[in-house]
């Protein structure tokens, strides 16, 4: 029947964060996993944790300050019998609740009133899951024992690695390594729960919270789904057209470039992109965009001779459609 508020060693004014902060101080010290040759802070662990449980329930913390129920949940005058020599009598059998109270020269055995009026597991302790009245000798509908604490972690993604879903290998807290699959569509702040990969609690183990980073990449750029590469092409292969190697996330690819190509002109290889959410009408991956750079070669002295001598050279106004 301790007091939860010094339990945790928090003022009764705690704010609900107060509360929190305490609780995860001491749940850090006294856990199990860190104590396995000290029962007595295995105890002292579980105490803490009750004592949380009440506390960051607003219902319960109101009424354990109405002193309505005690630091254990369990309620100090049932149906407001409290005053005039009716108090709780010895008797509690290991049921947990076998209180007798005088109710006017009679005696009533109060586990006996809760199976009437709720059916024999009313008073038989806490049930799996209980809610409302069940669990009585736990209090009026204490919730399940808290799970452990989620823990954080990030993780750097490769720019490749995140656009065809590679899966990435994961060291987590307890040492152990995970195969972590990649979601499509995946971008940086992409949040990933692994369900009780947390610490433990006498509830459960909490989960682990993933958060991906994308590292940016030297020549790849992202735009959406699709993937942006500017492409150096030499004069020769503007002029004439025909087919280069061009790298994408996953292996090179050949691109045919079409004569006369001019600086600026963006080609598309479908289903090279990156993986889109799944259900998206577009398809399964986006389209890597492909944007010819030609590159001049400077101080060629023939190709400078070639271009005086070229009938074209003028090639009319480039620039007409910007109106200059």
């Amino acid at each position: 029947m301790a007091d939860p508020y010094k339990t945790l060693g928090v003022e009764r004014t705690a704010s609900e964060a107060d509360i929190k902060k305490a609780y995860r101080k001491l749940a850090k010290q006294l856990h199990p996993d860190r104590n396995k040759d000290n029962p007595k802070a295995s105890e002292r662990f579980s105490q803490v944790t009750s004592a949380y449980d009440l506390l960051t329930d607003k219902d319960k913390r109101a009424r354990f300050d109405r002193g309505e129920i005690d630091g254990d949940g369990n309620p100090t005058s049932p149906f407001g019998y409290g005053g005039g020599g009716a108090g709780p009598r010895p008797g509690a059998g290991p049921g947990g609740f076998r209180q007798q109270f005088d109710f006017g020269g009679g005696e009533a055995d109060v586990s006996d009133i809760f199976e009437g009026l709720f059916g024999a597991g009313s008073a038989r302790g806490p049930q799996p899951g209980g809610g409302g009245f069940g669990g009585f000798t736990s209090g009026f509908g204490r919730r399940q024992q808290a799970k452990g604490a989620n823990l954080a972690y990030r993780l750097q993604v490769p720019f490749a690695d995140a656009a065809v879903q590679t899966p990435q290998r994961v060291t987590l807290g307890d040492g152990k390594a995970i195969d972590l699959k990649i979601p499509p569509g995946v971008d940086s702040g992409t949040q990933m729960r692994l369900a009780g990969k947390g610490e433990q609690g006498p509830g459960g183990p909490g989960d682990a919270i993933v958060t991906i980073d994308v590292l940016p990449h030297r020549f790849f750029t992202r735009d959406g789904d699709d993937i942006r590469l500017d492409l150096p092409v030499s004069l020769a292969e503007a002029v004439l057209g025909g087919k280069v190697r061009v790298p994408t996330v996953e292996s090179p690819v050949m691109l045919t470039i079409p004569k006369g190509a001019s600086s600026g002109r963006t080609l598309r290889l479908k289903g090279k992109g990156f993986s889109r959410k799944a259900g998206s009408s577009d398809g399964p991956r986006g389209d890597q965009l492909v944007t010819l750079m030609v590159q001049v070669p400077a101080d060629d002295a023939d190709l400078a001779r070639f271009v005086e001598s070229w009938p074209n050279r003028e090639g009319g106004n480039p620039r007409a459609a910007l109106g200059v």
